[in-house]
């Protein structure tokens, strides 16, 4: 019934498509959208190549292999040709060749602030009592451990970065730069999820999880952060330290064997630049050392607000991976 339904949304949206081009005396190229079926990989984590295999066989081979898929546009919106260094074909749509770069391993992973005032006790204790449920739930299970707690961790950013972005427009000034630096923050923790979903694919009822956790979290934090930005960026800070700590746990099973060391997904390769021959170790690596300059960051934003200053008045740290 569900598959009937969906068929016919489908070609009713196919009939107005083409009414509404011929108003326009447009030629439009359009393509069936299915809904998608459990258990394949997101389509948002395909390559250009992959996607294009995927709609050859959803259309049993006949139109979609013979004739060249285009998007033309009433509006004339047409996606970029993006090449690579060497010239050959971008292949992902999720991030672009900018937005990729080679991670500092060098960065010091053992850095910790000291809870001394009482608010920093508050950030940290709090921490530390979130760390205990998510210890007992996934045990040894750091990749879907992983997978699960970056749909978290993209929040915080998000959250402050919107935060900002407000008080930049009702004020009528600029932020600093730390709009940009936190939002980078938060796409930078997404595309981990991205990379993790290649690994580890989630429950049923992990799934759910996410739902409930960040729905809660997310309006906490951004309560959190209206109220006192320094304890928001000091608990993002000490998240980030229990993260080095878990990826570092992570790589522990990798090299005593207890977790495969398999390939690198092709993500990771093109977003890290890592080298073709790069397995889930070196993944890992990169990613710890991502969260090491988060908790930079966030100890840093905590620690300006705590000096009595605005984070407009530090230069923000763009693009410190």
């Amino acid at each position: 019934m569900a598959t009937g339904g969906a068929a016919t949304y489908a070609a009713a949206i196919g009939r107005a498509s083409a009414v509404d081009a011929g108003k326009f005396g447009e030629k439009v190229a359009f393509r069936w959208l299915r809904a998608p079926i459990s258990g394949v990989r997101y389509s948002s984590t395909l390559t250009l190549d992959e996607k294009k295999e995927l709609d050859s066989r959803e259309n049993g081979g006949i139109e979609a292999a013979s004739t060249k898929l285009e998007a033309v546009s009433y509006w004339g919106v047409e996606p970029a040709k993006v090449a690579k260094e060497d010239g050959t074909e971008w292949k992902w749509s999720c991030f672009r060749p900018w937005d990729t770069y080679k991670a500092n391993l060098s960065i010091d992973l053992n850095k910790h602030h000291p809870p001394v005032k009482f608010m920093d006790k508050a950030a940290y204790w709090t921490v530390k009592t979130l760390r205990y449920p998510t210890d007992i739930f996934f045990q040894k299970r750091y990749g879907c451990r992983a997978m699960m707690l970056e749909t978290v961790a993209a929040v915080p950013g998000m959250v402050a970065g919107l935060v900002l972005h407000l008080k930049s427009l009702r004020r009528f000034e600029h932020s600093g730069g730390w709009i940009k630096a936190l939002l980078e923050e938060a796409e930078n923790e997404r595309m981990h999820l991205l990379t993790f979903m290649e690994v580890s694919q989630p429950r049923w009822y992990e799934r759910a999880l996410v739902f409930a956790v960040q729905g809660v979290f997310f309006n906490a934090y951004f309560l959190a952060y209206f109220l006192s930005p320094k304890f928001s960026h000091r608990i993002v800070g000490y998240l980030e330290e229990e993260a080095i700590h878990s990826y570092t746990e992570f790589l522990k099973e990798i090299d005593k064997g207890t977790i495969e060391n398999v390939p690198a997904p092709a993500i990771a390769l093109d977003y890290w630049q890592l080298p073709p021959e790069s397995t889930l170790r070196d993944v890992v690596m990169v990613v710890r050392a991502d969260e090491a300059h988060h908790r930079d960051v966030n100890h840093f934003a905590s620690d300006i607000h705590c000096l009595g200053r605005e984070l407009k008045d530090m230069a923000a740290p763009l693009g410190y991976h």
